[in-house]
C-alpha cells in the first residue's frame, strides 16, 4: 500500500480521482481472493465396476455405489496483477497466484438388500498455481466508478497432487483408497467486476468462474475411482484488487 501512495496521483479537484489512470500503459498491484471449488463429475453405470465388502462386527455385506456428488467448500488466494493497455476500453492482464482448495467427493453404498446405507467422504485439498492471460473489457468512467467483463484462460498446477497420491490402493476393502488426481490443468474463465478510483489507487471487486478442461481423474483398483468416468475442476472466485497508477 506505501508503494501505491507513492506513485498516486490527487484528484482533478472536482472531485475525480486518477484522472489519467488508464493513459499509463502498465499498471501492477495485488490481489486478495476467496473462492469455492469443486468438481463436475460424470460416472459409469453401476455394471462397470465391482461392489465391494465392507466387514462389521465379524460379518461381510457386499455394497454397491448408489450416488456420488461433488461438495464444495471455500478457500483463499493471493496474487499480483500486470495489467497493459491495447486501446482506450480494453486491456491484457496476467494475474499468477497460489490457491488453497478444498472439496469432497460423497459415495452413497447401498447393501444388496437394499436395508443398509453408507455415506463416506473422499476430502481433496489443493494448493493451485494459476498462471492466467485474460482481456478485460471496461466501460467509460462514471465519475470513480466503472464497470468490466473479462474472459480468458490459463494453466493451473496442483501442488498438493503427491499428498493425493498416497494411501492404500485396491485389495477387498478398498474404504481407505483414495481418489487420485492429476497435477496438471487448463481451464478457461469468464466473469465481471467493478472499478472504484480513489485518491491514491484503484479498488476492483470481481467475480469470475474457472473451468477445467482436463478429466482429472488417475485411474485405480478402487471403487472410488472406477465409478467414476471423468472429473473436471470448477472455482468460483470472488477477488479484490489494489492496483497503482
Amino acid at each position: 500500500m506505501l508503494c501505491l501512495q507513492i506513485k498516486a496521483q490527487q484528484n482533478d479537484g472536482y472531485g475525480i480521482n486518477l484522472p489519467k489512470f488508464y493513459k499509463t500503459k502498465l499498471h501492477f498491484g495485488f490481489t486478495i481472493a476467496g473462492n469455492s471449488t469443486d468438481f463436475r463429475i460424470n460416472t459409469v453405470p453401476n455394471s462397470k465396476f465391482p461392489d465391494t465388502l465392507i466387514k462389521s462386527k465379524g460379518i461381510e455385506t457386499r455394497y454397491r455405489i448408489a450416488t456420488i456428488y461433488s461438495r464444495p467448500a471455500p478457500g483463499f488466494a493471493i496474487g499480483i496483477v500486470s495489467d497493459a493497455r491495447i486501446f482506450d476500453y480494453m486491456r491484457v492482464r496476467f494475474t499468477p497466484s497460489i490457491s488453497f482448495a478444498s472439496r469432497s467427493i460423497e459415495y452413497t453404498l447401498l447393501s444388496r438388500g437394499l436395508d443398509t446405507v453408507k455415506i463416506f467422504q473422499k476430502k481433496i485439498e489443493s494448493a493451485f498455481l494459476f498462471f492466467p492471460i485474460e482481456t478485460k473489457i471496461q466501460s467509460k468512467r462514471l465519475g470513480n466508478f466503472s464497470a468490466y467483463v473479462i474472459g480468458g484462460g490459463g494453466y493451473q498446477l496442483d501442488l498438493a497432487s503427491r499428498k493425493k497420491s498416497a494411501g492404500v490402493q485396491g485389495g477387498g476393502n478398498q474404504l481407505d483408497d483414495n481418489v487420485k488426481l492429476k497435477r496438471d490443468d487448463f481451464y478457461y474463465s469468464a466473469g465481471g467486476g467493478v472499478d472504484f478510483y480513489l485518491q491514491y489507487f484503484k479498488l476492483g471487486f470481481e467475480i469470475k468462474l474457472q473451468i477445467g478442461t482436463r478429466n482429472l481423474l488417475r485411474p485405480e483398483a478402487s471403487i472410488f475411482s472406477n465409478s467414476i468416468d471423468k472429473i473436471r475442476g470448477r472455482m468460483a472466485v470472488f477477488t479484490v484488487t489494489f492496483e497503482g497508477n
